[in-house]
């Protein structure tokens, strides 16, 4: 009965691809401590990795994991963050698109935007901008890293160099507040480097499934961020981290809080 619970469990993770332990108790019709127990066995093989409230599937270790995989999940959320983030664009800017199944969400979102130019090293990000004739990308060309479709190279990193870039929006495969913002490609990892030293603002766009994971490298701590932003409020520490940092956490709960105080002051 437990070998069988555990099996489908982990089944049940490759087509939702993360599930909440509430969800896993109405499921399974169990009790947390059983549900724990199971996620703990889960945990010991390898197969998942918990985060805040429930688990995800565990990546392979160094192992960038193949876009297409990536694109589907938590769709809806990455949509959410990529418009919040969208909403710091302003006319004249110009601004870095990550490669990334979050941030490649924000092209559509800015297409009432003008004198925009868009600097990136994304495929997706190119292919979705060029529907737009008023958008002015700039590529940065180099070899492509066909896990992620993107440009990684010494080349992307000299051209990044001469750009007088504004505002800079960053995607992770999982961050942390021992590793801070990691990833399982060093070539892109070094270009993420660079483009956190680069004197702008930076935003890091990571749905509620990234907290708490760390995969191969880190490209910066968190406190070098300016932003955070995310589908839902992450855990306290996190939160309290951004208050001592003085980082912007950017959830949809912060932006109706704003709308509201907005009103008051209208009144």
């Amino acid at each position: 009965m437990k070998i069988d619970r555990i099996n489908r469990i982990h089944e049940l993770l490759k087509s939702v691809h993360n599930i909440s332990i509430n969800d896993l108790c109405d499921t399974f019709q169990v009790s947390k401590n059983t549900i724990r127990r199971d996620i703990a066995e889960l945990e010991q093989q390898g197969l998942i990795k918990k985060v805040y409230g429930g688990i995800v599937l565990a990546e392979p270790s160094g192992s960038p994991e193949p876009f297409a995989s990536r694109e589907s999940r938590n769709a809806d959320a990455k949509k959410q963050i990529a418009r919040m983030a969208a909403d710091f664009v302003h006319d004249g800017d110009v601004i870095y698109i990550d490669s990334g199944t979050t941030t490649m969400h924000m092209i559509p979102y800015l297409t009432e935007k003008h004198r925009l130019t868009i600097v990136t090293a994304s495929v997706h990000v190119i292919n979705a901008a060029s529907n737009y004739s008023n958008l002015n990308v700039l590529a940065t060309g180099g070899s492509l890293f066909t896990p992620s479709k993107a440009f990684v190279g010494p080349q992307v990193i000299q051209v990044l160099r001469r750009y007088n870039i504004s505002k800079v929006f960053l995607a992770s495969t999982g961050i942390s507040l021992e590793h801070g913002a990691t990833n399982a490609s060093p070539l892109e990892c070094e270009i993420k480097r660079c483009l956190v030293e680069k004197d702008c603002e930076h935003f890091l766009l990571v749905d509620d499934s990234k907290f708490d994971i760390s995969s191969l490298m880190s490209y910066c701590t968190l406190k070098e961020m300016q932003y955070i932003v995310t589908n839902k409020m992450p855990p306290e520490k996190y939160i309290s981290y951004c208050t001592a940092n003085h980082i912007q956490l950017i959830t949809p709960d912060t932006i109706r809080e704003e709308e509201f105080e907005k009103i008051a002051t209208m009144r």
